[in-house]
């Protein structure tokens, strides 16, 4: 069997701004009703094993451990007021929720994983999100992402092509280049090439020597300007420190509840008064033919 995780925060957002999902579904129900669509046409395409986590609250503990990190201010009411309807409808569906408080649901989404590819009976992962802090999880050619926007997966090769760095250096590079959508600036002077670069040598913040001097001289040869960036990372340790514990997502083994419980069963009774109510009865077709399929 393949497991599916799916970033329901992210579907939910793309969705809402997407002008597609707005065409023909009552007001505040578009990007649910997106989300949906998009779930059932992965059970479509063959999923049999499917879980989507959602952030029920914008905010988590990583909000008391840096005041700049993102909140749902900014989030339009009408979007934030379609999480928990969305959860709801999951359900119906008959698909394994987890809509998260304390923890992010990219956390959710990273101890499913380990879950998963720690069962023997799991062929393949698949965690749909484009989010840069999922790329973590990827482990050779089991554990990957899925733009599925984009058509791309990306196994282990494809993390270190795009950043520059193995999956285990992804919250060390966030840590230097910092995450505009999560809220923290990354180091003073430090960008991808450089992060990339030195990160490539040395693998995480606590293993790069603390004097140029002792630096690789062939990244001194290729950056050229080693001293500086030394100093500037000796400068903002701790909070280089902090913004790896903020980009390094929290796996919690008892959170998934086990593969088992992503197996696909079919909608439930109460998925018919869902899709009405967004203006979407197909969907209840198409849900229950996948069912039927597969009796």
């Amino acid at each position: 069997m393949d497991v599916h995780l799916v970033d329901g925060t992210y579907e939910l957002f793309r969705h809402y701004y997407g002008s597609a999902a707005r065409r023909g579904a009552p007001s505040g129900t578009a990007a649910t009703r997106g989300v949906l669509t998009t779930v059932v046409a992965l059970l479509e395409e063959g999923a049999t094993h499917v879980g989507v986590a959602t952030d029920h609250v914008i905010e988590s503990f990583r909000n008391e451990l840096w005041p700049g990190y993102k909140t749902g201010e900014q989030v339009p009411s009408e979007l934030l007021g379609q999480f928990a309807p969305l959860e709801e409808a999951l359900e119906s569906l008959g698909v394994a929720v987890w809509p998260m408080v304390e923890l992010e649901a990219d956390d959710a989404l990273a101890s499913a994983a380990a879950v998963a590819g720690a069962d023997g009976r799991v062929g393949r992962v698949f965690i749909s999100t484009p989010d840069k802090d999922l790329a973590q999880c990827v482990v050779g050619e089991r554990i990957v992402q899925v733009d599925r926007r984009r058509k791309l997966v990306i196994d282990e090769s494809g993390v270190l092509a795009k950043f520059g760095v193995r999956p285990s250096s992804i919250p060390d590079w966030l840590a230097l280049v910092g995450d505009a959508a999560d809220g923290f600036p990354g180091v003073k002077g430090w960008g991808v090439r450089s992060a990339s670069v030195v990160l490539a040598r040395y693998g995480h913040l606590e293993e790069i020597p603390a004097s140029s001097t002792e630096w690789d001289p062939e990244i001194s040869r290729v950056m050229g300007r080693a001293e500086r960036l030394a100093a500037e990372l000796a400068a903002s340790r701790e909070l280089a420190d902090l913004f790896k514990v903020l980009a390094t997502l929290r796996v919690d083994l008892a959170l998934p509840g086990g593969v088992d419980r992503l197996a696909w069963r079919g909608p439930l009774p109460g998925f018919a008064a869902v899709a009405d109510a967004m203006g979407a009865p197909g969907l209840v077709q198409r849900a229950e033919a996948v069912a039927e399929q597969r009796e």
